[in-house]
């Protein structure tokens, strides 16, 4: 039987819903053809839908009290479905704010969208975003509740919503944990600092890269190419999770890709020797407004999209700081070896190929073998650390290497 879903997301001061109504069902209940054809439904019956359902939502508080409830945007999917045929649903956006003084979090939930007339039906009940709790968007979503026909009672009993209190600690934790799963699943973003920091330890000599430079000529540069990628993603991070810059998320991908290509060919042969750091900024702008388009879906209140914000820029500055403290002094031992410039010329070729596959799925939108051979190639990415770490270690007790200074 096709089930009704409402999805929770718990705020300070209110509460948003958001109503999955299979078609078939409220034509049952309500009487009017809105399953016939689900084009055009919102704007005939518009009106009337939001009247209907702001009827048969009530929210209560434990005082008795009834909460404010408003019906917002409608909308209608239609999809093809192997059991049934055509399944038709409406998505309707509801705001609940319970009266003043009353906790958002404790209330008797009244609802009985189609279940008023067919008694069949079940309302399945979730909490999709409670911030101040650590729940976020883009986890599954936690059941609280049915609602659904008492047959002893013959009534539709209330659902009882009792949330524990939360803290702005740990809403700021769970944006800071996000930020760091993010930048480790985020392998193109990874890719293309770490190659970009390929050639760094080198010195330039003419239009080829030339020996090492040395661990204070390295590290300077290293430090240099890392905080301008850092402030460059933040400013469009923060920018974007505000709604002040925003851009369609296929060209801020396929431009991501294209920094991962541009840094490729550098690391190959010095294209812009001694820019590095404004390139590393400049790319930076580009990443930032993916990792932007994260907090945007959250639709938080400003106090906690400002500590949002914060939490998520540092989880993302802590996972960046652990890869690149992580695989670095490997390659700065491994520049210090003639048999650095195999290892460079490799990881810029492969990082290269890499590009031009994401270049292709993002532009063309199907996945390809390439990009399926780097999802699984990354899962093993510890172990190509430590492959690294071996090799490095290998090579310089093989060879002479050069001076540190």
């Amino acid at each position: 039987m096709p089930n009704s879903v409402v999805l929770l997301n718990v705020h300070a001061n209110r509460i948003d819903a958001e109503l999955q109504i299979p078609l078939v069902e409220l034509q049952s209940a309500w009487g009017h053809a809105v399953n016939d054809s689900s084009a055009g439904l919102v704007e005939r019956l518009g009106p009337q839908l939001r009247a209907y359902l702001k009827t048969h939502i009530r929210p209560q508080s434990p005082d008795g009290q009834f909460w404010t409830v408003a019906v917002g945007a409608l909308t209608t999917h239609e999809s093809q479905n192997p059991i049934q045929g055509v399944y038709r649903e409406l998505t309707a956006q509801v705001q609940m704010i319970p009266p003043a003084g009353n906790d958002v979090r404790r209330f008797m939930f009244h609802y009985d969208v189609v279940l008023h007339q067919v008694m069949t039906h079940k309302i399945l009940v979730s909490v999709r975003q409670d911030w101040e709790r650590g729940q976020l968007a883009e986890s599954e979503p936690v059941q609280v509740g049915e609602i659904s026909l008492d047959i002893v009672n013959n009534r539709i009993l209330p659902l009882p919503i009792n949330r524990a209190s939360g803290s702005a600690w740990t809403g700021f934790m769970a944006m800071t944990q996000l930020g760091m799963q993010h930048i480790a699943e985020g392998t193109d973003h990874l890719l293309f600092l770490l190659v970009l920091l390929l050639p760094a330890p080198l010195l330039t000599t003419g239009q080829r890269w030339g020996r090492f430079g040395g661990v204070r000529y390295s590290l300077k540069r290293l430090l240099l190419i890392v905080t301008a990628f850092t402030l460059g993603h933040s400013i469009t991070l923060l920018l974007g999770s505000i709604g002040w810059v925003r851009l369609p998320s296929q060209p801020v991908e396929i431009l991501i890709a294209v920094s991962i290509l541009a840094s490729a060919l550098h690391a190959m042969r010095p294209i812009f020797p001694g820019r590095e750091t404004w390139v590393a900024a400049g790319f930076g702008l580009v990443h930032g407004l993916a990792f932007a388009g994260t907090l945007a879906t959250l639709q938080l209140d400003a106090g906690p999209m400002a500590l949002s914000i914060l939490g998520f820029n540092l989880g993302i500055e802590l996972m960046q700081l652990a890869v690149i403290v992580a695989v670095i002094p490997w390659l700065m031992l491994l520049s210090r070896t003639p048999a650095y410039t195999r290892v460079r010329l490799l990881g810029a070729c492969l990082a290269g190929l890499a590009a031009f596959a994401w270049i292709a799925e993002r532009v063309y939108g199907q996945s390809n073998s390439l990009t399926y051979c780097i999802e699984v190639v990354a899962n093993y990415a510890p172990y190509g650390l430590l492959v690294l770490a071996l090799l490095s270690v290998y090579l310089t007790w093989r060879a002479k290497p050069l001076p540190l200074a």
